[in-house]
């Protein structure tokens, strides 16, 4: 019987239904590795989703960044919609791991903010792998790093069941067992409260409140309740509850645990005495003993996972347990998907050796026991032991797919019949020559250059990108620092031109809510680093501008230009242009391979008599998810009273700071805090604020 149901919105076309055909003979044959050759907008994700629906078994799909993932995660929910398609990122808004810095004696305690909405979607898909078999996982470099036993989340939960023999204050101390916690305030996930003769909780892994009502000695009543409005919403007969941390470690195990980890310490001191190293002695002493303590006493203390290894029951060097492991316990033969991959396997593998540099200095200066190594990601060749049959997607595949697939398949023809962009290439400088010489006969080299002096790439861009805009399109600009990106943007918004910024400092859901409002046409121009290159879905960008072309490096290679041109192969009109002053081999070579995938797609339209056409595709908040309800009702607010604000804003501003304080005199803190957050978001004030670096005049170059 098939698990999964793929809704197909449209037909295979172009080269998918030869990609689909080739990938799952390849799956019968066995093949460990295969390649999804396929160039931007050509619809790999569909093609994959045919894959999946064929091979009906549960799948990983990692992707090299949170918003691609959470891109590709709406997605695949489309294609599968009675499905469980779940997005397990980090759950950090803000992280500085522990380190230790020897040449000038500092020490950084471990920082981190932690998005308790990510968190609850992370939990979410690690008990659909423990209780059904039609699971599609969208997660980031995320899924290598130490996660809890899945035996230990799996074997301690807690039944629910209407009828059973249960007492309120027997249930609160299982659920207290499980890592929730107790509050009288309004509850988030993971938290539980005792009302009169009831006691209500909410889920870690759902936006849904449960209350349980008790009468002698046994449950009476399960309601399922709407968290804001209190209206019931269901009334099940039993609730599996999980447990609200992954970390979860019996009395027994938590006291096995403690006595090893003692031993370890002995171990340790030990060293450093022989050593002659007084002052790390001391160290790993106080920090130990100071854990143990709070281990025991309330079963949890910071930075606990640097003992997960004893906790776990691993020997020294023993990898941890991941994502994978869930995997593995769902099913041992399921399909690994990897998405952009000649990004995300390079990532993959470079994650253990950064982690390992800092934990030695840690443990070398008596900061950290030894065993805090093995809390780390796993090893590239501990990733591949771990997963079974792979298919990797590039548009642009890297060295390592090259080497180990069996067989690659190019879906280079797009359904839509659209073909690679037009190629421009000209110069950085003020008064520079346009580029005749190059051999790419198919691009518009020299395009549209009888104007001379030549104004320079800035203001070239600006006035190709106010074309577009006039005729409803939008545009990207690539930079190469997040400064020069920030300064443009800046520059363009002076200009009267709508602009925003995207770089890596952006949070996961800012970054999404800019491209949400893009597409929208909330804004006109696009102005990013390396976030705008690989899988970013965005058909309404007619132009893209690449400044700085021939700057030859990471983000100028053959690779990245070749993806960054991919941004404009989704739109009919698309076209690129390239600024350089010279001519590098990764421009000439990019060039190259846009040039031959347009005569194939050229030759492919003329034959079946294919008109091109946009790509049409929905626009949807792909970050809706990853909001709390206390978000999503502020953005509702202020959906409503953004016009009252502009009419006259201090007198709003005064008005809601009244009722705020109304609110907060009734000790309606919930309501006083909405209302605070709203102004906070219509003054741009706040903790969550974005503040603007001092811009740099920008020159024509």
């Amino acid at each position: 019987m098939t698990n999964f149901k793929l809704h197909l919105p449209f037909q295979p076309a172009g080269d998918q239904p030869q990609a689909i055909k080739e990938l799952e003979q390849g799956l019968e044959k066995g093949l460990r590795h295969q390649t999804l050759f396929g160039a931007t907008g050509t619809g790999k994700t569909f093609t994959v989703a045919n894959i999946i629906a064929k091979k009906d078994k549960p799948t990983l799909v990692l992707a090299h960044n949170k918003t691609l993932a959470a891109q590709l995660a709406q997605e695949y929910r489309e294609f599968f919609p009675e499905n469980a398609v779940h997005y397990f990122v980090s759950y950090y808004d803000y992280y500085q791991p522990e380190a230790y810095i020897a040449h000038s004696d500092t020490y950084i305690e471990k920082e981190a903010m932690i998005n308790a909405e990510i968190d609850r979607l992370r939990h979410a898909a690690t008990q659909a792998l423990l209780t059904r078999k039609d699971v599609i996982i969208v997660a980031s470099v995320s899924a290598i790093y130490g996660l809890g036993s899945p035996e230990e989340y799996e074997k301690v939960h807690v039944k629910i069941e209407k009828g059973a023999a249960e007492n309120r204050a027997a249930l609160i101390r299982k659920l207290v067992g499980i890592y929730f916690e107790r509050t009288t305030a309004d509850l988030n996930p993971g938290q539980l409260r005792a009302i009169g003769n009831s006691l209500e909780f909410m889920p870690v892994n759902e936006r849904v409140m449960y209350r349980i009502a008790f009468e002698e000695e046994k449950i009476a009543q399960i309601d399922q309740l709407d968290p804001v409005s209190r209206a019931k919403v269901a009334e099940p007969a039993s609730v599996f509850v999980f447990p609200a941390k992954h970390f979860v470690t019996s009395v027994e195990e938590r006291e096995r645990a403690i006595e090893d980890i003692k031993l370890e310490l002995e171990e340790q001191l030990a060293k450093f005495k022989r050593e002659e190293k007084p002052l790390e002695h001391e160290r790993i002493k106080r920090r130990t003993l100071h854990d143990l303590a709070l281990i025991r006493e309330l079963g949890y203390t910071n930075g606990i996972e640097n003992y997960s290894r004893h906790f776990d029951g691993r020997k020294a060097g023993e990898p941890p347990y991941t994502l994978l492991s869930y995997f593995k316990r769902c099913d041992k033969d399921f399909l690994t998907v990897i998405d952009e991959s000649h990004v995300t396997v390079p990532q993959l593998g470079g994650m253990y050796a950064g982690d390992k540099s800092r934990k030695d200095v840690l443990v070398e200066y008596g900061f950290r026991l030894p065993s805090a190594r093995d809390n780390r990601p796993l090893r590239f060749e501990e990733f591949e032991e771990r997963t079974g049959q792979t298919i990797y997607t590039s548009a642009t595949p890297g060295p390592y797919e090259k080497a180990h697939s069996e067989q690659t398949v190019e879906q280079i023809i797009r359904p839509t019949g659209l073909i690679d962009p037009e190629l421009t290439v000209r110069p950085v400088s003020e008064g520079g020559e346009p580029m005749l010489d190059i051999s790419c006969p198919t691009s518009n080299v020299g395009h549209d250059m009888s104007y001379m002096p030549y104004r320079g790439q800035i203001a070239d861009f600006i006035a190709e990108a106010e074309v577009v805009i006039k005729r409803g399109g939008r545009a990207l600009a690539t930079t190469l620092t997040k400064q020069m990106a920030e300064d443009l943007a800046s520059f363009l918004r002076e200009k009267g031109i709508k602009a925003e910024y995207l770089h890596s400092d952006v949070k996961t859901i800012d970054r999404i809510d800019i491209l949400t409002k893009f597409r929208q046409g909330g804004f006109d121009i696009l102005v990013g680093v390396n976030l705008l290159r690989e899988g970013l879905d965005l058909p309404e960008v007619e132009l893209v501008g690449i400044l700085d072309a021939d700057k030859e490096g990471f983000l100028r290679s053959e690779t990245s230009l070749i993806q960054t041109i991919g941004r404009a192969a989704r739109n009919v009109l698309g076209r690129v242009i390239l600024y350089a002053d010279v001519m590098t081999g990764s421009l000439e070579r990019a060039i190259g391979e846009t040039n031959r995938r347009r005569d194939k797609q050229l030759a492919y339209n003329k034959k079946h008599g294919i008109t091109p056409a946009t790509i049409k595709k929905e626009i949807h908040d792909i970050a809706a998810s990853m909001r709390t309800e206390h978000q999503r009702t502020i953005d509702e607010l202020l959906v409503l009273d953004t016009l009252a604000y502009k009419d006259d804003p201090a007198a709003f501003i005064k008005r809601k700071r009244e009722e705020m304080a109304e609110a907060v005199e009734q000790l309606d803190f919930e309501t006083a805090a909405l209302i605070r957050d709203e102004i906070y978001k219509l003054e741009g004030t706040g903790p969550k604020a974005r503040k603007p670096r001092t811009r740099k005049p920008l020159s024509g170059s």
